[in-house]
């Protein structure tokens, strides 16, 4: 199976930003056709006078795009899968849970100052590519069953290079590859935001895999419980400013081992093939009522700073004025979102049932973080000990 990647100009293809008139909130529209052998990516800008061009990425294959096999005798086997964003909050857990089941597990990793060397401790195999470099991407994908997607942008990137024209290159490569089961994680009402780029793009990427004809599991995602430990836990026990909003939206967050343990048994279930699923933990939470959860747990009162979502509006529109923060606004746009009148969950019954997953096994919030209170705290009483045991020793 050979590959060629050149890149090359066109005018073919659009995913744009529109704006209805007399209406501020934007959309995303895409047009595509797929196949192996002509594989496009499509550009993102926001709508301007200036033109634009759009990048063609060419993957040639041999046989079929639904081929398992490389070349003659030499089968993919179906525990061989690729974790993308493997080092993230969820893409750890992943790789961890996979390697537990005895998956051959590679991780899609860009090259970095410190390597990952902990997924090698593991036990998974680390292979360097960038999405946003899609020549990197064919060669890490050979071998490879099912490709598990949890990458996302850094802070300080563009949304749109690796949430959207990186996945792109990545969903055409596993489809000019022939991967059989591609899982994508996206955000829970992802649809219901096309004001906010990121959730925009989240969706157009749900519709693009779909489009493309790969074998596919789409997770959409409400909250991580281990976010809740850097914003609120840890604070609130070195005595810092804990920020919050003063609005009611609800969310019900998960643990990412929870997670990963539903996606794997999603994997295996022939009924989940195409479908979308939303994963959302047993309760949702505001923020004021995490915080006092983290406050009863810890012992101790909070210095809780409360923004109020007017002033997050007015700064997202103002940083619209300078084109080197258009990206601080657009994370801004989807901070709004958290911060309105929404609730991020749904009903799980159905799910569980699907998954043949019994409720009492989820965790809760309150024991996720009572169980990171209990042994933080215990520490921490430890080492004050030892404190005081040298200061007599000396």
């Amino acid at each position: 199976m050979a590959f060629r990647l050149p890149t090359q100009l066109a005018t073919r293809g659009t995913f744009h930003h529109h704006r209805n008139s007399g209406n501020a909130s934007t959309a995303l529209s895409w047009r595509r056709t797929l196949s192996p052998d002509s594989l496009l990516i499509p550009s993102s800008s926001l709508t301007t006078k200036k033109s634009h061009v759009q990048q063609f990425v060419t993957c040639s294959a041999g046989g079929s795009a639904q081929a398992v096999n490389l070349a003659p005798g030499t089968p993919v086997r179906p525990t061989s899968i690729l974790v993308v964003g493997a080092t993230g909050t969820l893409g750890r857990q992943i790789v961890r849970r996979a390697l537990d089941e005895g998956y051959d597990v590679r991780c899609l990793v860009r090259p970095r100052p410190a390597p990952a060397d902990f997924l090698r401790d593991w036990g998974a195999t680390v292979v360097n590519a960038d999405l946003s470099k899609p020549e990197t991407i064919p060669a890490t994908l050979v071998g490879v069953h099912t490709v598990i997607d949890c990458a996302t942008g850094r802070p300080e990137e563009p949304i749109k290079t690796v949430d959207w024209e990186g996945k792109v290159a990545l969903i055409q490569c596993a489809k000019a590859m022939g991967i059989q089961k591609y899982v994508f994680f996206s955000i829970h009402n992802c649809d219901k935001h096309p004001e906010v780029p990121l959730m925009e793009i989240k969706y157009c990427t749900e519709k693009f895999i779909q489009d493309s004809g790969l074998p596919h599991i789409t997770i959409r995602l409400c909250g991580f419980m281990q976010g809740l430990i850097g914003q609120y836990a840890v604070p609130i026990l070195e005595e810092k400013s804990v920020w919050g909003t003063d609005a009611p939206t609800r969310i019900a967050y998960m643990d990412t081992q929870d997670i990963a343990r539903l996606t794997f048994i999603a994997l295996r279930n022939e009924k989940v093939n195409g479908k979308l699923l939303t994963f959302a933990g047993p309760r949702a939470w505001t923020t004021q009522e995490v915080i006092a959860l983290c406050e009863r747990l810890a012992g101790q009162d909070a210095n809780v700073t409360t923004v109020p979502v007017t002033i997050l509006r007015f700064t997202r529109q103002l940083t619209r004025f300078f084109e080197w923060t258009n990206d601080v606004a657009d994370r801004l746009a989807f901070s709004e979102v958290l911060t309105s009148d929404t609730v991020f969950s749904a009903p799980m019954t159905e799910t569980y049932n699907l998954l043949g997953v019994d409720p009492k096994d989820i965790i809760t919030l309150e024991k996720y973080l009572q169980d990171y209170f209990t042994n933080i705290l215990k520490k921490l009483k430890d080492i004050k000990a030892q404190s005081k045991q040298t200061d007599i020793i000396f």
